[in-house]
């Protein structure tokens, strides 16, 4: 194992081991901080800026002319440029971070968003029932509140803060309703929480409505995984038991309700002071989430149950909130194309781009939305769980023991999560590996590990000494026994690569399909979008040349984030940004790729790996 250097992260603390040579980019990329690059990390924008606090970071010659000479010699660099080379302390400032603040969207993706949430506060100051004026509770605050009706959980609450607060209650509405009362003024805390419900992971972000600020974020693997690593598995639970659909709502529902628990906690806010929750998730977990039955989506044509989905108040759902406050539940597009898709479009606006661009969003379920021409066309492709981890031999999500990095000089380097010994394998580490085995030559294009009879010549001895025969068969060593935390070796085994290999054609495929309905070349993208909290961790060279992604310049491969999430922020903090939601949501073409019989062909060729660099 290589020596790795710790490179920590202010204002957030949070903290990365790295390998020596590590561009700042993406250790920022795995302690979860997404740096703006509009120029696709070329060195010419200048908006990666950031500082170096301790440690050496020498700056590059290749990009510091779009800094100054005062910035530099003050520590600045650019995080696109600039490698580690010890351990380091950096500080991002506010302006260099994708996503920051109020500001819900930098200038390169399409402008700010305004705040104008469809919650509102105000104070209303009562007077209260003397012998001539005995009007109820109910209509002196509708009398005062100029048409707006007060709803139940509101009218429960109303007498008690009314007298508590010497009849002067702050009110939340939502549209014409109040639909919290509390006593005295309170009027600067308005809440709302933006939902990522992923297939694999789920992530809670509290925000102040009224500034726009990020007051705390909770994130944790879905439970639902405990019934099946994809959506096609929990669907199938939902047909077979009786009480399937049950099981699954109930567990989303209680893993929403410990997000907004941590989350709370985390930002000292009641939890009844949610008054508005947002949720993007696929079709499936949006579904299941609404307590409506998938099983139509696991059976031709694949249908969903809604486009644009029902008023949901969370009382209803039993979550953990002001009972009467909204869930908004994104639209959906079609077939396994879901809310979380059009966040996605919302996030990036990708509508209003005027050259062909690719939103791709790389999970289990692979979400791809092509812009060309006026119109948006998406398709979602089954890559299944081996990105996560999943039925790979040693696998294993992204957490402390993980190879996550894997580099060729002479011999073989990792990069562990938590700088521990390794004790398997996550997907960005699979990518590396097996991009870097192509590259030797060690694994042809149909995904054979060679034997070491036919190794090419040339190829480094210490390389060639990792391959060996286990059960008749051929894999990889990529960590020795005395160097794992098992004592046994890390493996990349020959059946991993076919897992990688169906994942990864799936992908292919889709984006071939699109471009080819479209009379495109993959040359002439003027932008691929990489969304996804795994996309925001590849690295652009080794999808290339596994084949993932199109052959373009790399500085049109951007790292957008996780776009699920930033879009449910932007409909969070906006009404308008909702009815844009819907408005995309309604145009944008779905291609069933199920029913394409171009599909099985173009995905068998895509199964091979690209015959030569691939970039």
């Amino acid at each position: 194992m290589s020596q790795e250097f710790k490179v920590v992260f202010q204002p957030s603390g949070r903290g990365v081991y790295v390998l020596p040579g590590t561009v700042l980019l993406e250790a920022a990329a795995r302690a979860g901080h997404v740096i703006e690059t509009p120029c696709g990390g070329m060195g010419t924008c200048g908006k990666c800026l950031v500082r170096i606090v301790s440690g050496e970071c020498s700056p590059c010659d290749s990009g510091e002319h779009a800094l100054t000479a005062d910035q530099v010699a003050a520590g600045y660099r650019l995080a696109c440029r600039c490698r580690v080379q010890g351990p380091v302390t950096v500080e991002i400032p506010e302006s260099s971070i994708f996503q920051s603040g109020a500001k819900i969207l930098s200038s390169s993706l399409g402008g700010d968003t305004e705040i104008k949430p469809a919650v509102q506060k105000r104070f209303v100051a009562l007077s209260p029932p003397v012998g001539e004026d005995q009007r109820s509770d109910r209509d002196r605050l509708e009398d005062a509140m100029e048409g707006f009706e007060v709803g139940l959980e509101a009218l429960r609450r109303l007498p008690d803060a009314l007298r508590a607060g010497s009849f002067g209650v702050t009110v939340t509405t939502v549209d014409r309703r109040v639909v919290r009362v509390e006593p005295g003024n309170s009027a600067d805390r308005l809440f709302g929480m933006a939902f990522d419900i992923g297939t694999t992971t789920l992530v809670g972000t509290l925000v102040d409505l009224s500034s726009g600020r990020d007051l705390a974020v909770a994130s944790m693997v879905n439970p639902q995984t405990s019934f099946g690593d994809d959506v096609v598995s929990r669907i199938k639970v939902c047909r077979d038991a009786s009480d399937g659909l049950k099981r699954l709502h109930e567990t989303i529902i209680d893993a929403v309700n410990r997000l907004i628990g941590e989350a709370a906690r985390k930002a000292s806010v009641h939890p009844e002071e949610l008054c508005r929750l947002v949720f993007a998730g696929n079709t499936t977990m949006q579904e299941i989430l609404c307590g409506i039955s998938p099983v139509a989506l696991g059976e031709l044509p694949f249908v969903p149950a809604f486009r644009e989905a029902p008023r949901i108040k969370a009382g209803d759902l039993k979550l953990r909130a002001c009972a009467d406050a909204d869930v908004v539940v994104f639209p959906q597009i079609g077939g396994f194309v879901g809310g979380d898709t059009v966040a996605g479009i919302v996030a990036t606006q990708l509508d209003r781009r005027d050259k062909p661009a690719l939103l791709v969003d790389v999970g289990t379920n692979g979400e791809i939305v092509l812009a060309h021409a006026g119109r948006l066309t998406a398709t979602s492709v089954a890559a299944g769980p081996a990105f996560e981890g999943a039925r790979i031999a040693q696998g294993m999500r992204a957490t402390n023991g993980a190879i996550e990095k894997v580099v060729f000089d002479g011999d073989v380097r990792i990069n562990v999560i938590g700088d521990v010994p390794p004790t398997g394998l996550c997907g960005t580490g699979l990518i590396d590996a097996v991009a870097e085995l192509l590259r030797s030559g060690v694994l042809d294009v149909t995904g054979r590990i060679l034997p070491p009879d036919e190794l090419p010549r040339g190829i480094p001895e210490a390389i060639g000494r990792r391959v060996i025969e286990l059960g008749g068969q051929h894999h990889f060593v990529l960590a020795r026994e005395d160097e794992s935390a098992t004592g046994a070796p890390v493996l990349l085994c020959q059946r991993d690569i076919r897992e990688l290999q169906l994942a990864n054609g799936a992908i292919r495929a889709g984006i071939m399909l699109l471009l080819k309905a479209a009379g495109l070349d993959p040359v002439e993208l003027d932008e691929v979008l990489l969304a996804g909290a795994f996309g925001n961790f590849i690295r652009r060279s080794n999808a290339q040349r596994i084949g993932m992604l199109p052959p373009i310049a790399h500085e049109r491969i951007r790292f957008v984030g996780n776009t699920a999430s930033f879009g449910a922020k932007r409909v969070l903090l906006s009404g308008d940004q909702m009815e844009y939601a819907c408005r995309v949501a309604r145009l944008t073409r779905h291609q069933d790729l199920s029913l394409d019989p171009e599909f099985q062909s173009e995905f068998g060729a895509a199964m091979l790996f690209p015959d030569g660099d691939g970039a």
